[in-house]
């Protein structure tokens, strides 16, 4: 994404005070200072930046107070499955692991997260802020400049084709949006609580468009074998990337870098590792994450007494859905075909331990027909 002119992050459209229900309010209302100070310097003394991340109930709330009342607990505000895959490998009692896996994560993951602002006025932190519009307001995030802004290494690039021969999504095609499968509902959740977004109450759906597909009636034949068995994704997606080996520090001028390993496109099938009401599938897609042992080696070593207690393929929905896709040519095209499963072959070394539970035995792979 190209950045901002300095004046363009800054600049408040005129227009704003009066066309936007937001520019009656008046600036100090929602960011603080002291507009009857003729110094500058000081009327700024204690401005807000973002007052919806910093406080969202006093600067959002007096007139969406559902939506501010839960402000905090978005998944998108506190980026708490992170932090419970943290601790869920992490000896919590270590106080001073936590400490320094603590600073890791403010130096180097904590910029990922966002506000009310950051989605309906300016583009996120992460990509340096700054207006999408002077200042005015918009009831739906714009897809390129805020949603992919964040989400753009690997939603983006699946979404709207960009990894190389590879075709873009149908839905992208259909010129439909985020906001489309990924409802206000959904965003505006309170699911702090959820150890993976997968988990939250209220998410998107292939079925919500698609209810035909799992019935017992549908008119297509894979659909009544395989509804309640086998992940939409499995037979509708295509290639997409996986990550390995993160590492993170900072450099000789003291500023934070992460680098990864490798990159890889890729395609695999396992055993459900979020299995539910919601999810009851045997057969899922599953992707790398670029976790390891010796993630926060720089600030602290052997961080993750518990590294192997969660797998480090995780479940995966790729924006790369397709009508037709290699795996829907025959059933032969995914029976007996062990390539396309997640085996212990495919598994790096010091992973077959973590991944136990979802790497898929020979005699699992469903057999020719």
């Amino acid at each position: 994404m190209a950045p901002l002119e300095p004046y363009e992050k800054v600049y408040v459209d005129v227009d704003f005070l009066d066309e936007d229900p937001h520019g009656e309010i008046g600036c100090t209302t929602c960011h603080g200072g002291d507009a009857t100070d003729p110094n500058w310097q000081t009327a700024h003394a204690h401005v807000v930046r973002d007052p919806s991340f910093e406080k969202p109930k006093e600067a959002c709330g007096s007139c969406h107070e559902d939506i501010a009342s839960v402000a905090g607990k978005s998944l998108h505000y506190t980026l708490e499955p992170y932090w419970n895959v943290l601790h869920a490998r992490m000896d919590t009692s270590n106080h001073v692991a936590m400490q320094k896996v603590s600073e890791a994560f403010g130096n180097h993951c904590a910029q990922c997260h966002s506000s009310c602002g950051q989605c309906h006025i300016s583009r996120p932190e992460a990509v340096d802020g700054g207006f999408v519009d002077g200042h005015f307001f918009h009831k739906r995030p714009d897809m390129e400049t805020n949603c992919t802004a964040c989400h753009g290494s690997r939603v983006q690039k699946e979404f709207m084709g960009k990894n190389k021969g590879l075709p873009p999504d149908v839905h992208y095609m259909k010129r439909m949006t985020c906001n489309k499968c990924h409802t206000a509902d959904e965003m505006h959740s309170a699911d702090g609580h959820v150890m993976s977004r997968y988990q939250a109450d209220k998410h998107a759906s292939c079925q919500s468009c698609h209810p035909d597909a799992v019935s017992e009636n549908s008119k297509v034949e894979m659909h009544q074998i395989h509804a309640q068995k086998v992940e939409c994704q499995v037979c509708h997606s295509v290639a997409y990337k996986n990550c390995y080996g993160c590492h993170v520090g900072k450099d000789q001028k003291g500023l934070p870098y992460y680098q990864v390993d490798s990159t890889t496109m890729g395609f695999k099938i396992a055993k459900n590792p979020l299995k539910s009401k919601d999810r009851p599938y045997d057969f899922v897609l599953v992707r790398h994450v670029p976790t390891n042992r010796h993630l926060f080696d720089y600030y602290v070593k052997d961080a993750f007494a518990h590294f192997d207690s969660l797998p480090t393929f995780k479940y995966a929905t790729p924006h790369n859905i397709q009508l037709h896709t290699p795996q829907t040519a025959s059933c032969n095209a995914c029976h007996g075909n062990k390539k396309l499963f997640l085996t212990k072959e495919d598994v790096p070394a010091g992973e077959q331990k973590a991944n136990a539970k979802i790497i898929v035995r020979e005699d699992e792979i469903p057999p020719k027909q």
